[in-house]
């Protein structure tokens, strides 16, 4: 009988080996090769791996690293009282919130990203309000802090539906008792519903820092390009300049490092399961 229920996860691994397996080692194979100008047969090289730890290059990473740590962490501020504020309504209400949450997730990426633009540039919407207000015009467009802003916006909702939903699971019962036992609204806070909500805490960083490290589009279409990501350099590797062995090494270390974070999240969460 068990033997038949392991066949229910064959599409899975299908679907993981060709969509996922695959292509990854495709990566490997091509940022460990290249074509010889003269001959054009293939030949065994590290030229991409060596090319990446030029100073350039890790300033690059480094910057990438920072800005999503920068997105992650003003998403984890906004996104936890916000997740609180609708895990405490009547299940109808919960529910129509949580989709509203959910509806810019279901808008075309290049679209939400391209909507900021008549808001933040000079004679935009935000200027027009400040200019009404009697204040002072500000610059934003084109700036680390318009690609910052793009990115808590397109990426919010990946971290405040997993902090939701761990929420929304936690016995009442528990926090009633906390409650009869003297606890104040601080100590229940930081006691007993922070750390019951820290699984869903620790996956809502990981969803959100993953795809932050990684976007393109937002500092292009954002940031006008002035301050390139990681992101942007691989692309510029495949459709620019054509060097598929440098822009695959790129995102094999890309990877690696983002792989890095996911253990270390996944070590921290079960580190807090001990605690509770």
């Amino acid at each position: 009988m068990k033997t038949r229920y392991h066949w229910y996860g064959l599409p899975y691994v299908l679907w993981s080996a060709v969509l996922i397996l695959f292509p990854l080692l495709l990566i490997l194979l091509f940022s460990l090769t290249e074509p010889l100008k003269e001959t054009g047969k293939f030949v065994l090289t590290l030229r991409g791996y060596r090319t990446f730890f030029d100073p350039l290059y890790l300033n690059i990473l480094g910057f990438s690293l920072a800005m999503a740590a920068a997105a992650t962490l003003i998403c984890l501020i906004v996104a936890y009282p916000l997740a609180l504020a609708v895990s405490r309504e009547q299940k109808e209400t919960r529910n129509l919130l949580m989709l509203l949450l959910m509806v810019p997730m279901w808008i075309n990426f290049l679209i939400k990203t391209y909507a900021w633009k008549p808001i933040l540039r000079h004679d935009g919407l935000l200027n027009g309000i400040l200019t009404f207000l009697g204040a002072q015009p500000v610059e934003i467009l084109y700036t680390r802090g318009a690609v910052l802003l793009g990115m808590v916006y397109n990426f919010l909702p990946f971290m405040v539906l997993p902090i939701l939903n761990s929420l929304i699971k936690i016995d009442k019962r528990l926090i009633e008792a906390a409650r009869d036992l003297g606890s104040h609204q601080l100590r229940l806070q930081l006691k007993v519903i922070l750390p019951l909500a820290l699984p869903g805490i620790f996956s809502g960083i990981t969803m959100t820092f993953m795809p932050s490290v990684s976007t393109f589009l937002i500092p292009v279409i954002l940031g006008g390009g002035q301050d390139m990501m990681i992101g942007n350099l691989v692309e510029q590797q495949f459709l620019k300049t054509a060097d598929e062995t440098f822009g695959s090494a790129i995102s094999l270390i890309l990877i690696t490092v983002i792989m890095l974070i996911m253990v270390l999240m996944n070590r921290l969460n079960r580190s807090s399961e001990h605690i509770r």
